[in-house]
């Protein structure tokens, strides 16, 4: 039986006057039953599909009602599905049916690197819901999930259907869950957050009074809905204030990042969010010609958040479209985890960049201070202060007492968006949900495992992971820094395609190592020694710092989670075990 902890109710939510987020569904369906909710666009940018608040809450019902039927209320279902409307009856239809829904990407057919079968390990789903295409062409999945006995069900949402009344199916309260996040994976392996409904009422409330969002703040979103970026901040969200979600697949923006922002223009879309490395992408790919009409000045909330936040991305994607009605103020940096169901920290609406220039030296000290020149200075963006009915914490992770501004250490989180635990892992929850600052009165805290500090306005900085950080004689070094050194040493070296770790020598001294994918446009045209060369000059100029190993890869080979984030441990471990394929040093001939 998997332990289920108690919190205190949400005072946002009981403010909002739902008790769960099927009542909530409900409301929408009553109140708004002809407009549009959600609407998903095709490779070339028209719209696929769309549905209609009371399609949404019919078919979802009528899911609901095989779900019951199966006797699968309370049981785990996973949620495997291609782009598309499909998910979103799938989901609600779990939550009306009390199945607890668990999002997940479907395993890719040959990837070695597979966390879908530790996932269904762990939560033991009773079935898997998937679109009528995906089962009909992935005759692998039950090998992929090492499930052979796991039941399968197409959901499709353009498939009318009678939906029963209401008194079959179990209400859910604001204790109940409602589905469980997996974790990114990118420090250790996946576990299962257990997100209830009073958690995504309290979080839905706290993202619409940070950012003013209204029935008319329209959303566009490319981000996966098992990502929690995509679900819970897109859209439920757009559920939470009555608004309409366009939808992308992510593989056409990864492919066409510009028709992004076209659809932003479009559908004059207040809010679109993003992992940082989709806005220099955007950059990246920029064509004159390709934004021609494209008019962004509808656009006020550019969240970027998921993955390390840079001011110079910010900067460069505002010089970059700003001819096209990209406003500066429009930038905002957020701060998010699933443990505390998505969103940690925000600026409000309006509120632009927020840039500080912080010494290095200082930081690796743990210590946030003005450079003392310009080698010694780097810039951070800030993520935003604590939403409405949250607090943030820095403290030290060793000794767990709180630290004064302006120092560095552990982000903690107290508030009703702190999820319940982890299933099925007392150890992990008690560690993680339920520590106590050393010194103050015992509360229910989060740690984060997250690295940052708080200036004097409140404004949260994030610097790192505390398992990612970089000890070499004595001294802290963030790997994110080291990365964007190595990558803005030279154009062949792939943006967000590095991952710098370290390892010990037969003494117990740490050494540096940089893995790093060089760009396929490149392969052909640059010498490995010329490059590695450059890579070792960078850093010891930057951080004073001697590499013990260079690794340069074919760009794809990095091991990234699947929202994006670098698996720095997994590189390492793939490292030590001489399980990365290497280019070899010599002519440009090796890299043909």
């Amino acid at each position: 039986m998997n332990q289920i902890l108690t919190i205190q109710e949400s005072p946002a939510a009981l403010e909002a006057g739902y008790s769960s987020m099927v009542e909530l569904l409900r409301a929408r369906a009553a109140e708004q039953p002809n407009e549009r909710a959600y609407a998903f666009l095709s490779d070339r940018g028209g719209e696929e599909a769309s549905l209609t608040f009371s399609e949404l809450e019919r078919r979802a019902r009528a899911l609901a009602a095989e779900l019951v039927g199966r006797g699968l209320s309370g049981e785990r279902a996973l949620l495997m599905f291609p782009p598309g409307l499909d998910f979103l009856v799938a989901f609600f239809g779990c939550l009306i049916a009390g199945t607890i829904a668990v999002p997940m990407m479907p395993p890719r057919r040959l990837g070695a690197r597979n966390s879908s079968a530790s996932i269904v390990a762990d939560c033991t789903p009773r079935i898997a819901l998937t679109s009528p295409a995906l089962q009909a062409t992935r005759g692998d999945l039950s090998e992929r999930l090492q499930a052979p006995a796991l039941d399968f069900m197409a959901v499709d949402a353009t498939k009318e259907a009678q939906a029963p009344a209401g008194s079959m199916f179990p209400e859910p309260g604001l204790q109940d869950l409602a589905f469980l996040q997996y974790t990114s994976g990118s420090t250790s392996d996946p576990k299962g957050v257990m997100v209830s409904h009073g958690n995504l009422l309290a979080n839905s409330e706290m993202i619409r009074l940070v950012y003013g969002n209204t029935r008319a703040t329209t959303y566009v979103s490319w981000v996966p809905l098992y990502h929690d970026m995509g679900l819970i901040l897109n859209v439920l969200q757009t559920l939470y204030v009555g608004s309409l979600c366009v939808l992308m697949a992510p593989v056409s923006f990864m492919q066409r990042p510009l028709n992004w922002l076209r659809a932003i223009s479009d559908y004059r879309a207040e809010f679109a969010t993003a992992p940082n490395f989709a806005f220099d992408l955007c950059v990246d790919r920029f064509r004159p010609d390709q934004m021609a009409g494209i008019d962004l000045s509808h656009w006020k909330i550019a969240l970027n958040g998921a993955e390390p936040v840079r001011a110079e991305t910010m900067e460069r994607f505002t010089k970059t479209f700003a001819p096209y009605g990209f406003a500066p103020d429009a930038c905002s940096p957020a701060y998010g985890l699933a443990e505390a169901t998505l969103l940690a920290s925000g600026g409000g609406r309006g509120r632009g960049l927020v840039k500080r220039r912080i010494s290095r030296e200082a930081l690796q000290r743990l210590r946030a201070a003005a450079p003392t020149s310009e080698d010694d200075a780097q810039f951070g963006a800030g993520c935003g202060k604590a939403l409405v009915g949250e607090r943030l914490a820095i403290v030290d992770p060793e000794t767990c007492r709180r630290l004064q501004t302006g120092h560095a250490g552990e982000i903690w989180i107290s508030g009703p968006n702190v999820t319940q635990g982890y299933w099925q892992n007392a150890k992990a929850t008690a560690a993680t949900f339920w520590p106590r600052i050393e010194g103050e009165a015992a509360e229910r805290w989060l740690r984060t495992g997250d690295l940052g500090f708080l200036d004097d306005t409140g404004e949260l900085f994030i610097t790192g992971r505390i398992k990612d950080v970089i000890i070499i004689r004595g001294i802290n070094h963030y790997p994110q820094d080291l990365e964007d050194t190595v990558q803005a040493s030279h154009p062949a070296l792939r943006r967000h395609g590095g991952a710098a770790f370290s390892i010990l020598d037969e003494d117990g001294e740490g050494r540096l190592v940089v893995v790093q994918e060089i760009e396929r446009t490149q392969m052909r045209h640059v010498s490995i020694d010329d490059i590695e060369d450059t890579i070792r000059e960078a850093i010891a100029t930057e951080h004073e710092l001697a590499i013990h190993d260079v690794v340069l890869i074919r760009p794809g080979n990095l091991p990234k989670t699947t929202s994006g984030k670098i698996q720095r441990g997994l590189a390492r471990s793939l490292f030590l075990d001489g399980r990365l394929a290497e280019l070899q040093p010599g002519l440009p001939d090796a890299l043909a």
